[in-house]
């Protein structure tokens, strides 16, 4: 019986990584081997990324509810230690807003944790 190989899905396989290398420069996006590589490491990248991108949120809201409570001479370590003993359920996506957008309202919370 003669060898049989599935060029269809082969093809279809290939088309697919050659698409996502669009755009890409030089040889990464018209050579099979070196696009393939290209893609894959595009894909690590986007992966770490993701991760990355989360860390650097929180680090951005840290930073903006620690600038927020020195106004009220109390220190970030400080609020967040009291925040929690006082079981107040605001995460600091939710408090770094308020402490940009809603000064008021972020200073009746401050006003609340440590008095």
């Amino acid at each position: 019986m003669p060898r049989s190989t599935n060029s269809v899905a082969s093809r279809a396989r290939r088309k697919k990584i050659m698409k996502l290398a669009k755009g890409y420069f030089g040889r990464r996006k018209n050579v099979w081997t070196v696009a393939k590589n290209a893609v894959e490491k595009a894909g690590v990248y986007a992966y770490t990324g993701r991760k990355q991108k989360k860390r650097n949120f929180r680090a951005l809201w840290i930073q903006r509810i620690n600038a927020g409570v020195r106004e009220y001479g109390v220190s970030y370590s400080k609020f967040m230690g009291e925040l929690s003993k006082k079981n107040i359920q605001l995460n600091r996506k939710v408090l770094a807003d308020l402490a940009m957008n809603h000064p008021a309202a972020f200073k009746a919370v401050v006003d609340k944790v440590v008095k």
